[in-house]
């Protein structure tokens, strides 16, 4: 294993460990709203714990996904699981979407129908969630960059802490006034809040599991880096995706003058492709795989992708 196959476990198994006690306070959190919102009959308390169940069921596949990552690659899975995240964090965004649906369909209904809800109750209770979701935010937000996995499992737990505040706002409403539908207001803001973020992380998950171009690699500019290299008369095939969040991948055939395959040109053609992709674009491509082909073998191929 290299230094950086290293610094990799090391990393996925710090983010474990920070998914692991993320996961224990929200599912704490969550038992607490649960009773919470039956003793004070508050839809923004049970939508709120509803979220929290939803992500407690996601933290724990974010767990599992980053347990699976840190497995090694075999002949059969060559990549080891570093899809597993991505899978992971679409599952997730599905989950939310479910959540975020129900919120608003139900804080609709309590809009017209508001139930007697107990106030200050619900106050303590927000207050609870608040701070739960406070320490979750702390202890992933070094790490939330780090992969799709990782910043599912902070969406998750912001939208939490922004659900907890609604949560906090409208018992203090409930409290002061008496207007009871302030908790269906807050049940409805919730659910916007969770929606929009939820389907930005689906359209990343998705583009990668479709193998779209990685965000910020433009293969027009990669295709005119290499017809500007020396000796190199096309480029075709060209394809590039994600195995996984920091894992881009990048192959192509490379067409050459026909004296490199016998002048010793065509190792230096590809070191000077690999070291291309590598380093000319805000994308660096450390798996790159280049077929390099004499200009006669162009007749001879049959199939272009």
């Amino acid at each position: 294993m290299s230094g950086h196959d290293h610094d990799h476990a090391a990393a996925g198994a710090g983010h474990r460990g920070k998914l692991i006690i993320v996961f224990a306070v929200t599912f704490s959190v969550m038992a607490a709203e649960i009773i919470g919102a039956v003793l004070t009959g508050s839809l923004a308390l049970l939508a709120d714990a509803g979220h929290m169940f939803t992500d407690s069921t996601g933290l724990l596949i974010a767990l599992i996904a980053a347990s699976l990552a840190l497995k090694p690659p075999t002949l059969k899975r060559t990549w080891g699981y570093k899809r597993a995240e991505i899978i992971a964090a679409a599952f997730q965004a599905a989950l939310l979407l479910g959540v975020g649906a129900f919120v608003i369909i139900e804080g609709i209904r309590r809009f017209f129908e508001p139930p007697e809800i107990a106030g200050p109750t619900m106050l303590w209770f927000g207050v609870i969630g608040l701070a739960g979701n406070a320490i979750g935010l702390i202890v992933l937000a070094s790490g939330r960059n780090h992969n799709f996995n990782m910043k599912a499992a902070f969406l998750e737990v912001l939208n939490d802490a922004l659900g907890s505040v609604a949560v906090i706002v409208a018992a203090i409403i409930i409290a002061l006034t008496g207007w009871v539908q302030a908790d269906a207001v807050v049940s409805l803001l919730i659910g916007v809040l969770i929606i929009p973020r939820t389907l930005r992380l689906l359209r990343d998950t998705v583009n990668v599991l479709m193998e779209n171009a990685p965000a910020g690699l433009d293969l027009g500019q990669v295709r005119e880096h290499i017809l500007a290299l020396p000796h190199v008369i096309d480029v075709h095939d060209l394809h590039a995706s994600l195995v996984g969040s920091g894992t881009p991948v990048l192959s192509a055939h490379v067409t050459v003058e026909d004296g490199c395959m016998t002048d010793g040109h065509a190792s230096t053609i590809l070191a000077d492709l690999q070291r291309c992709v590598a380093e000319h674009f805000d994308v660096s491509v450390e798996h790159s795989t280049f077929q390099i082909e004499a200009a006669a073998h162009r007749d001879q191929e049959s199939i272009h992708h």
